[in-house]
């Protein structure tokens, strides 16, 4: 029998997107179970079926800052018993690969044996094995190859994944959307991209996020709104490229084998670069205060809003007829 391995990432698509290597590897040696926010549970047919998943939404994930630790209005009955089904589970090993000591006392809390993670303010009393961190600038898989060295798992880096193999398609899919309005580049750039990409006779997909799909269609655009992963992975299916913002669709598009083009402003693209060999990135403008994370401390994100279609659109004109099935002369 297998031992049993908790692994915890709790926070968005895209960074479960980044997990999925450790996850697959880590099935081959462990029976895993997952906690994680609930659109795990779509995702697990199609990544990591070998994994059971257990959803849950931390309420210190919530994506507006003032309403992070409102600590009545979180979920206590719900935590308690999570806290009980998990402990009844008697896992042998648990990991997360973030510095978040919310991760490590919820180690500590559901009993797992041995208890590994990334310290940060003293989190190590948490856990039973504490590990060493990547150097700053590195992507965040390199936390989860770290965390598989650890647990004698062979893990390729980054550079050396192999994107699954994938039927030609023309179809450029255009995603507006991102969880964070920062992230997002003006909906205006992204239309004249379609147009100039239809130009060259390029088939164009549109899809956003529901709070952009009355934009759209005000401008004469059929855009889809995925109203969830199901339907992210049948458009991601009929792309041969994907053209967005540093967000989940463009990490699960990666996964899936969808060469990439990311437009970055406020996110380090070091960090958050989709993994794929092919994925390609257009760096915003400098920023004193980049990274960030939940705002922006400007009246707009200039590093991301500031940057004009003239500049980006050399280079996704280069990606398309790279990858695209055909491009006509």
């Amino acid at each position: 029998m297998k031992p049993k391995l908790l692994i915890l990432e709790l926070w968005g698509l895209g960074d479960l997107v980044i997990a999925t290597p450790f996850l697959r590897a880590a099935t081959e040696k462990y029976a895993v179970t997952l906690l994680a926010k609930p659109f795990a549970r779509e995702m697990r047919p199609r990544l990591w079926p070998a994994v059971e998943v257990v959803p849950f939404i931390a309420p210190w994930t919530a994506f507006r800052f003032h309403a992070k630790y409102s600590l009545w209005r979180w979920p206590w009955n719900e935590m308690r018993r999570l806290r009980r089904e998990l402990q009844a589970k008697n896992f042998d090993c648990a990991v997360s690969a973030r510095w978040d000591p919310r991760d490590h006392f919820l180690l500590k809390a559901v009993g797992a044996r041995e208890r590994l993670g990334f310290s940060r303010m003293k989190s190590q009393r948490y856990l039973t094995q504490e590990l060493q961190r990547p150097d700053p600038i590195a992507h965040r898989s390199e936390y989860w190859r770290r965390a598989g060295h650890a647990l004698a798992l062979s893990l390729p880096a980054r550079a050396d994944l192999i994107p699954p193999a994938r039927a030609p398609a023309a179809v450029a899919l255009i995603h507006s959307g991102a969880r964070l309005p920062a992230r997002v580049w003006p909906l205006e750039n992204f239309q004249r991209l379609a147009a100039r990409l239809r130009e060259k006779k390029i088939a164009v997909q549109i899809a956003c996020d529901p709070d952009q799909l009355g934009w759209w269609r005000q401008r004469g655009e059929t855009a889809a709104c995925p109203r969830d992963v199901g339907e992210l992975f049948a458009l991601i299916d009929q792309a041969g490229i994907f053209i967005g913002n540093c967000s989940g669709p463009g990490h699960l598009a990666a996964i899936c084998g969808v060469p990439t083009f990311t437009v970055y402003g406020p996110s380090l693209h070091e960090w958050w670069a989709p993994m794929h060999p092919a994925a390609e990135v257009f760096e915003g403008r400098a920023c004193p205060y980049k990274p960030c994370s939940d705002y922006c401390r400007y009246a707009e994100p200039f590093c991301l809003w500031s940057v004009p279609v003239d500049e980006v659109w050399p280079r996704v004109e280069m990606f398309a007829a790279k990858h695209l099935e055909k491009i006509p002369a």
